[in-house]
């Protein structure tokens, strides 16, 4: 490869940026049963567990998205 084909090159590739970025991870324990309805939420809602956990605090504030 030539350096006139290197520069050429998309110096960085992977997923576009965001304008709300989630950086923050966090870590919670559930029982069984709760598990159990945070999966068939999604599943029905078709959205993963992260953005129904966000919903639900959304809710919890008063917030709706």
């Amino acid at each position: 490869m030539t350096q006139s084909e290197v520069v050429s090159l998309s110096p960085k590739t992977g997923r576009p940026k965001t304008d709300n970025p989630k950086d923050i991870r966090f870590s919670v324990r559930l029982d069984i049963e709760t598990e159990k309805k945070l999966l068939k939420y999604c599943e029905e809602n078709n959205i993963s567990k992260g953005e129904a956990i966000r919903q639900g605090i959304h809710l919890l504030l008063g917030q709706n998205k």
